[in-house]
C-alpha cells in the first residue's frame, strides 16, 4: 500500500501535512463572481497574507491564478520568506496593512 503525498501549497511550495492550518482560496473572490469557481488549497498563513495585501477587486481583476499571486512583489517576498519555515509555521498577519488606493 502506497501513501499519498501531502498536498503542496502552490504559493510557498511547502507540503501541507494533515493537521496543519490550511484553507481553500477562491481564485476569483466569491463577492466578485467566484462563488462555485475554482479553489486552491493553501497554508492558512499564505491565505491570510493574500487577503492582508490585496483587495477583493485586485484579486478578481489581476490575481486569478497562483502564478499571478506569486508574481506580486510583496507576496513573492513573503512566499520566499515563509518557504524557509516548517510546514506548520504560523505567523500573525497584521490587520489592515494593505495599501488602500
Amino acid at each position: 500500500m502506497s501513501e499519498t503525498p501531502d498536498p503542496v501549497c502552490p504559493l510557498c511550495l511547502r507540503p501541507i501535512p494533515p493537521g496543519v492550518p490550511q484553507s481553500l482560496h477562491h481564485l476569483v473572490p466569491k463577492l466578485r463572481g467566484g462563488k462555485g469557481g475554482p479553489v486552491v488549497l493553501l497554508h492558512h498563513v499564505c491565505h491570510k497574507e493574500i487577503h492582508a495585501t490585496l483587495t477583493e477587486t485586485e484579486l478578481a481583476r489581476d490575481y486569478r491564478t497562483p502564478e499571478a499571486l506569486r508574481a506580486h512583489p510583496k507576496l513573492a517576498r513573503f512566499f520566499a520568506w515563509v518557504a524557509r519555515r516548517p510546514p506548520d509555521f504560523l505567523s500573525r498577519t497584521p490587520a489592515g496593512h494593505r495599501r488602500r488606493r
